[in-house]
């Protein structure tokens, strides 16, 4: 099996907007930025001191932008063989890496492992560690199937029906949740971040920027400040895991 060594989750912002999600994103991970990259300088990386960095930017052209994967491996080549096998679609290939769309149509890339493996620590009580999926009912239980398939990684029961867990290997960076929704419209991704204390992170992030759209007993959906939504969530930034008064609920 071709070994998922490391993880990075992409913020997909418009290309207009890179600036104001750059400022917002290195402050609330506690990194700094990368020399961009890309003919149009769209891609960087958010760097932490000390260690690997796991977060990474992209301006696109079209759309209101959202989230994706890079999954780091040995051999690319062997990863895209594998998801075109379990019904991915190849996008883009650039030689040392692809760009693929899941059966629901959610984009992620296969991309080299550059022997990252030190995980960025958390800031301020919270940590950016998990990309959600956001799957029709119509396609959820392929792409649930799909996404374990390609990861190998351990599937588990969420805290609501509507929700299942991929739980990487001890070490890696970020986690993989399904979440059913309740219409049939595009697959789409957007980030989570575990969480401390919600309503202190959530004060942090508006005064950077970001503005409130919903408020959950165990969650808030935040606007950052290029227009993308995210979540906070009531995890252990260390594990990902649950309080124990909710996985019990």
């Amino acid at each position: 099996m071709n070994t998922i060594r490391w993880t990075y989750a992409f913020v997909d912002r418009p290309v207009a907007r890179l600036a104001e999600a750059r400022a917002f994103w290195t402050a609330v991970t506690g990194t700094r930025p990368s020399e961009p990259r890309g003919e149009q300088g769209e891609f960087m990386t958010l760097l932490p001191d000390g260690t690997d960095a796991c977060v990474k930017l992209q301006g696109v052209a079209e759309g209101a932008g959202g989230a994706h994967l890079d999954l780091c491996v040995e051999d690319p080549a062997a990863l895209v063989r594998a998801a075109l096998d379990l019904g991915a679609g190849l996008v883009a290939d650039h030689g040392d890496w692809a760009v693929l769309r899941s059966p629901a149509g959610q984009l992620f890339c296969a991309v080299p492992w550059h022997t990252e493996a030190v995980r960025p620590p958390v800031v301020d009580g919270s940590r950016l560690d998990q990309v959600c999926l956001d799957i029709p009912p119509s396609a959820y239980d392929a792409e649930t199937t799909f996404w374990a398939a390609l990861t190998g990684w351990e599937l588990l029961a969420g805290s609501l029906p509507e929700f299942r867990v991929l739980r990487p290997p001890a070490g890696l960076p970020v986690r993989i949740l399904l979440q059913r929704l309740d219409d049939e419209r595009p697959a789409s991704a957007h980030l989570d971040l575990a969480c401390a204390d919600i309503e202190a992170t959530r004060a942090r992030h508006e005064r950077l920027g970001a503005v409130r759209v919903h408020q959950g007993r165990h969650w808030a959906v935040l606007r950052d400040p290029a227009g993308g939504t995210y979540c906070l969530t009531g995890r252990d930034p260390e594990t990902g895991a649950l309080p124990a008064a909710v996985s019990d609920a």
